[in-house]
């Protein structure tokens, strides 16, 4: 039995038991698991759409040359840019890395990306200035910037 056939079973188990309690807030919280999942699902699509389009047009050997094991340092650069300019939710980026990976990309480059992703935002830095100030924004981003290649460090050292 997969890990994925677990936690469905677990889920399901779960939402029996919850059924049996209270059928009433069982339903509600259904509807609102129901809403959520309409909320996300195009942004989800879009995603899905935008990555089965790159990795159409960009081929294994494309990949792997530009943020493959092989393209060291310049890989890893190229894909910490690429994850600080990138604004996309997590839920979203973890499936791409994934995709990236099966495709030729190295695991020190994909923690790069995956890490400035989620800490380094160029993208928001204007609001961002405006909430907490040039000086604190800039020292948050430089901050989130290298501590994303100390991971990518220590992720390529491991694996």
């Amino acid at each position: 039995m997969s890990f994925t056939s677990i936690l469905y079973f677990t889920a399901v188990i779960g939402l029996g038991i919850s059924f049996y309690k209270d059928r009433e807030k069982t339903k509600i919280a259904l509807k609102k698991s129901w809403k959520s999942f309409e909320n996300i699902l195009p942004q989800f699509l879009s995603i899905l759409l935008i990555i089965g389009l790159a990795l159409s047009y960009l081929s294994p050997e494309n990949i792997s040359s530009l943020i493959g094991s092989s393209s060291g340092w310049y890989g890893t650069i190229t894909a910490a840019l690429l994850g600080s300019v990138t604004l996309i939710p997590g839920f979203i980026a973890f499936p791409l890395a994934s995709a990236l990976l099966k495709n030729g990309a190295g695991y020190m480059q994909i923690a790069a990306f995956v890490s400035t992703l989620m800490m380094v935002g160029i993208v928001t830095v204007p609001m961002e200035i405006k909430i907490f100030g040039k000086k604190a924004t800039l020292i948050r981003n430089i901050s989130a910037f290298a501590f994303s290649i100390i991971v990518a460090i220590v992720i390529g050292a491991i694996l």
